[in-house]
């Protein structure tokens, strides 16, 4: 079934989502249905040697060779008991797409933001944890799986590279301050040590947009000039309590923050996001894992007049 046939279109800044939930051995799961691209029952797959042990193999719908994950076997979780009502949910993010390997799927349910919660670390592994965070609906506790983490384990090569700043060149450095609101504390410790090896030695870093929310109210009650504060903002779109959609309506919604150069730099960023992102006053969106081409924005958004 094509996701988009039972997709509500969501107005952009409204700090809402849907979630599709599922099951992995029982336990329910979520995934942001923005990800999603259909769903399909079970197909044949084609084993790969030498790869992940989540890695089931690859299957060509279509003309198109995707690579399928077994959650349950990257979960650590027992098998299906009945495998031929098993369910694969075709998903797209970094421009890449995958077929997850799940168990049932439960159905979509729209939520806020503010009904996820930041998983707590000691529980959920700190950076090694694949839980962006914990949603409550009608009662129900959903895990939100941080799948790009997922993917970056399995394949490294398709997450965000140090080496690509190399590729720039020589660089001054800048102590202009970069405001980075970005839930995944592995993907914010990335992004950290990338704009510090590119040469921006003031970052500051928030774990939503909520945060970032409250960071940028307390500079604009320092009284003096908001680029002392905030030179740049990078925001992901995904996060519990604010979503950054929400955050940029807000900033372009202040006369103090209203000029604030943003940049939105997510897994979700598609032609659909790109139209989202650009009625709520995204400056620019750019794709995660391009951390060289982020860079090269920053570099222009904070050297403009203003």
């Amino acid at each position: 079934m094509d996701i988009k046939q039972t997709e509500i279109l969501l107005e952009s800044g409204t700090n809402e989502l849907e979630i599709m939930e599922f099951t992995v051995a029982g336990e329910l799961f979520g995934i942001n249905v923005a990800k999603v691209r259909e769903i399909m029952k079970i197909n044949p797959v084609k084993k790969m040697q030498h790869t992940h042990k989540a890695i089931e193999g690859i299957y060509k719908p279509r003309g198109e060779v995707i690579t399928v994950i077994d959650l349950a076997k990257y979960l650590e979780l027992p098998p299906s008991e009945d495998n031929e009502r098993d369910i694969f949910i075709i998903a797209n993010f970094n421009q890449m797409n995958f077929a997850f390997h799940v168990h049932s799927v439960v159905g979509i349910d729209r939520i806020s933001w503010t009904q996820i919660e930041k998983p707590d670390p000691i529980i959920y592994g700190g950076e090694d944890g694949i839980a962006t965070g914990i949603a409550q609906c009608e009662g129900r506790l959903i895990t939100i799986l941080d799948f790009e983490k997922i993917i970056a384990e399995i394949s490294p090569q398709t997450g965000i590279q140090l080496s690509d700043i190399d590729k720039l060149g020589p660089r001054s450095r800048s102590d202009k301050p970069i405001l980075v609101a970005e839930d995944s504390m592995l993907l914010a410790k990335m992004i950290t040590e990338a704009l510090q090896l590119a040469g921006y030695s003031n970052i500051v870093k928030v774990n939503n947009g909520k945060e970032a929310w409250e960071y940028l109210r307390e500079a604009k009650e320092a009284g003096d000039a908001i680029e002392n504060h905030v030179a740049c903002l990078i925001s992901d779109i995904e996060m519990p309590q604010m979503d950054g959609h929400r955050l940029t309506k807000l900033i372009r919604e202040d006369s103090i923050l209203k000029t604030m150069p943003i940049i939105l730099f997510s897994s979700l960023i598609n032609e659909e996001m790109r139209i989202k992102g650009k009625e709520i006053g995204a400056d620019e969106q750019i794709s995660k894992p391009e951390i060289a081409n982020l860079v090269t924005l920053i570099d222009r958004l904070t050297t403009r007049d203003n």
